[in-house]
């Protein structure tokens, strides 16, 4: 059995990550496919589970990031695409990156979308209250602005429609132009 490919889709909160993660991941051209997403992770923190955008919660997040991406990999193990959605940015990328090394396929894309069009679908589906949802959004769109090396990996998703950006991660995974080494 070969080794299926781990598929990270990221960027800030209202680029289209689920979505588009969850229609790749049906229409891989693999036999086997699987759509994680990263937020279940942190659900299943039932006892001192810090909110993961507080700063003290680094040590948590490490763990879960870790904890993901090793079931990425049994899942990859087992011949499955694996396509991963969430918020991973390159501070989370050292697991993934070991994959890389360890002969996995390990495709890093970004999708990325205006500041206002990212307000504008985040807040649409406010977590928390408003106010604190606006400066959280902000924040993480920040972080994914100026990504130096992984800037190549960014698919600007502003005026797509879902089956553009779809289309435009296929295209990435078939040419090969986002893995990770």
């Amino acid at each position: 059995m070969s080794k299926g490919r781990i598929i990270l889709i990221t960027g800030s909160p209202g680029t289209g990550k689920t979505t588009a993660a969850s229609i790749a991941a049906k229409e891989s051209e693999m036999d086997k496919s699987v759509h994680m997403h990263t937020d279940d992770f942190f659900h299943y923190l039932s006892k001192g589970a810090i909110p993961p955008y507080l700063p003290e919660s680094s040590e948590q997040n490490s763990a879960v990031i870790e904890a993901i991406a090793a079931a990425a990999e049994q899942y990859a193990c087992g011949g499955y695409d694996t396509v991963v959605d969430g918020v991973v940015g390159p501070w989370f990328l050292e697991p993934w990156r070991a994959l890389a090394r360890e002969g996995y396929e390990v495709h890093y894309i970004i999708l990325r979308t205006s500041r206002e069009e990212t307000m504008r679908r985040a807040l649409k589906r406010p977590k928390l209250d408003k106010e604190t949802n606006a400066e959280l959004v902000k924040t993480m769109w920040e972080q994914f602005c100026s990504l130096g090396i992984y800037e190549a990996n960014v698919i600007e998703t502003t005026g797509q429609s879902i089956s553009e950006t779809v289309c435009a991660i296929k295209e990435r995974i078939a040419g090969r132009t986002s893995l990770l080494s």
